[in-house]
């Protein structure tokens, strides 16, 4: 799993702007201030001059505990990576001689995945002599996606390819 690079923030002595927009303790905008001043600021109320925009000219400073910002920051983070699900693709394979019992077994199956939110990919596997009859297939899928059209919509159409029709399912 690949992580984003943590963000550098500068603190105190690391804010290397001559100028900077003040936001001072209380959370009042304090105006353009020299860092220096910035700087007494934040050490007479005994907190630290953290950098919140570096991108803006000139940055952001904000008079507040580094350690306490820092602590909500990660839980920013925490909260936000447990609400992300990655969409999972789940696959279901049919044959274009099924029976009735099975196709509606293999279609509950694919209505339980795209309500949990997963992409379905649905296949019709031919084999041997069944490759004569692509119609088959494409009228299984036919079918399929009229029957789950309440609660799935077909982000990729049928093509025959390799022996195989597919289609790929997404949530409504």
């Amino acid at each position: 799993m690949h992580r984003p690079a943590k963000r550098f923030i500068r603190v105190n002595y690391q804010i290397n702007a001559k100028e900077l927009r003040l936001i001072d303790e209380a959370g009042n905008a304090a105006g353009v201030v020299k860092r220096e001043d910035a700087l007494a600021r934040a050490k007479a109320v005994g907190l630290d001059l953290v950098e919140v925009v570096a991108q803006s000219v000139p940055p952001v400073c904000r008079i507040i505990d580094f350690h306490k910002y820092k602590y909500e920051q990660e839980k920013k983070e925490r909260e936000q990576r447990k609400k992300h699900r990655a969409v999972e693709q789940k696959e279901i394979r049919f044959s274009p001689v099924i029976s009735e019992h099975d196709y509606t077994f293999k279609k509950e199956h694919i209505r339980e995945f795209i309500k949990a939110g997963n992409r379905v990919k649905v296949l019709v596997r031919f084999r041997g002599r069944q490759n004569i009859h692509p119609e088959r297939g494409r009228e299984i899928l036919d079918r399929l996606t009229k029957e789950l059209a309440e609660v799935a919509v077909v982000e990729r159409s049928s093509r025959f390819e390799g022996g195989a029709i597919d289609i790929i399912m997404r949530p409504v």
